[in-house]
């Protein structure tokens, strides 16, 4: 007994003296936000890698046991919406406004691309389980390089994006979703919510050739759920620019409130030029900004509206 005691002492005076565990408890305490908000962001690619087999498994049950390719999609994408559906409302209390905005027929979706466009997947499942139709979307051609994307883009509708391709879609009666700011808007922009499209008009060439309205679409609080690292942006910059690959960290996974803004549909004038377009259709984003976005972005803000939101006067 006398042993253990000692042995005891001894260990408790070199804790004492090598380690101060106030500051120890208090460095951990100090570093676990920190931590969470790099380890937030694998949430969303396990919800990924999750839609990824939800759609496999159905795709092959489904068809062992003899149903229609149409009927084992819906099914997929029903359980599939639900699941981004769910988190979208209990972590960042997901809204839509001017869901009204969205035609019955064809039309281009033209989004504002946050770091992480999460507010896009919450907003094509809200679309499918109250409307029953499915917002395909254009994706950066890297991404179905990566393993698991061949299943979601197959099941979900995701696709490169030609100008021709594009067209024959929104012809057919279809949503689609585009952002003409793309990687470089997510990664470059900031809490200021620049429009960063440089000069892409693809989208405004769609909409003059298949004589299809543009909904402008923003979601307010986007940048400050996920964001990017802003030491050495120039680096990344040119990093991006010899890659065009998005190689830069990201944090976040903040529970702010997101709620999606819809604005009028604009409607293409023959007479207009692409470049026309893509102005007019950029103004009516950053309209948006304006009229619904805390400028500039507050994180800390942002998560207290998910407690509050203050009325907003038309």
């Amino acid at each position: 007994m006398t042993t253990l005691t000692a042995g005891i002492r001894v260990i408790r005076d070199v804790l004492v003296e090598y380690i101060d565990i106030d500051y120890s408890l208090w460095l951990t305490w100090m570093l676990t936000p920190l931590l969470l908000s790099f380890l937030l962001p694998f949430v969303i690619i396990l919800l990924f890698c999750t839609t990824a087999m939800i759609l496999y498994v159905y795709k092959h049950r489904e068809k062992l046991r003899g149903l229609s390719e149409l009927d084992f999609w819906n099914r997929a994408r029903k359980t599939v919406a639900l699941l981004w559906d769910a988190h979208g409302w209990v972590w960042y209390g997901y809204e839509i406004e001017g869901l009204e905005n969205l035609p019955d027929g064809g039309a281009l979706i033209v989004y504002y691309h946050g770091t992480l466009p999460v507010d896009l997947y919450y907003f094509i499942a809200r679309v499918y389980l109250m409307k029953n139709r499915l917002v395909q979307t254009v994706a950066d051609r890297f991404l179905f390089n990566v393993p698991g994307w061949n299943i979601i883009s197959e099941g979900i509708k995701v696709i490169p994006g030609t100008v021709n391709t594009c067209c024959q879609i929104v012809e057919s009666g279809h949503l689609l979703a585009v952002s003409p700011g793309g990687v470089y808007e997510a990664l470059f922009g900031d809490q200021s919510y620049p429009i960063m499209w440089k000069s892409r008009v693809g989208f405004a060439k769609v909409a003059l050739q298949a004589k299809v309205p543009i909904i402008p679409m923003f979601t307010e609080n986007v940048r400050e759920a996920f964001r990017t690292m802003a030491p050495m942006k120039s680096l990344w910059l040119k990093l991006y620019n010899w890659t065009r690959l998005p190689i830069m960290p990201i944090y976040g996974g903040f529970p702010v409130k997101l709620v999606t803004h819809l604005g009028s549909p604009l409607l293409p004038s023959p007479n207009s030029t692409p470049q026309q377009l893509q102005k007019e259709c950029a103004e009516a984003i950053s309209a948006l900004i304006e009229k619904h976005q805390r400028l500039p972005g507050c994180m800390m803000l942002a998560v207290a509206d998910r407690l509050y939101r203050k009325p907003k006067l038309d």
